[in-house]
């Protein structure tokens, strides 16, 4: 008997997920986590990512954030090319940048995931609410990983 191959999450049902995955979390401005992961998922959209690379926006932080395991991950029925996505945006404990960047470098699709969420990071209104030494602090750090990564400014 061959076993039927299962069918990949939907979009509506990934971001279904991550909603669930991080409710109750908010960002650094006390907003709800889940307006991040929207607007990070619109953004590859507009950038012309393609459904793999939206579901790991969605996901872009979840294993990061422990709000879902890396067995979970594993097991989930998503495309290989999302996994490895989601995996390459994965900052890891001590992780220097250059090794994170080009992580992210190496993987089929996962530069335009992180181009929409340093985007959306940076965003000016987003900074805005925060106090200055943070919004100075994530700043530098943003425009450091753009460069890492052979980003334009935005």
């Amino acid at each position: 008997m061959t076993e039927t191959p299962r069918k990949n999450l939907s979009l509506a049902d990934v971001e279904a997920i991550a909603r669930a995955a991080h409710a109750g979390q908010t960002d650094k401005a006390g907003r709800p986590y889940a307006e991040h992961l929207r607007a990070v998922a619109e953004g590859v959209r507009a950038r012309g990512g393609d459904d793999e690379q939206i579901a790991a926006a969605w996901l872009h932080d979840a294993v990061e954030d422990d709000a879902l395991t890396e067995q979970w991950l594993a097991e989930a029925a998503l495309s290989r090319r999302t996994k490895d996505i989601v995996r390459a945006v994965t900052k890891r404990p001590a992780e220097p940048p250059e090794a994170y960047a080009a992580r992210i470098l190496a993987t089929d699709g996962a530069l335009l995931v992180k181009e929409a969420d340093l985007a959306h990071n940076a965003d000016p209104a987003r900074l805005a609410v925060l106090d200055e030494t943070t919004r100075k602090r994530l700043t530098e750090k943003y425009a450091r990983m753009r460069g890492l990564l052979g980003l334009r400014s935005s």
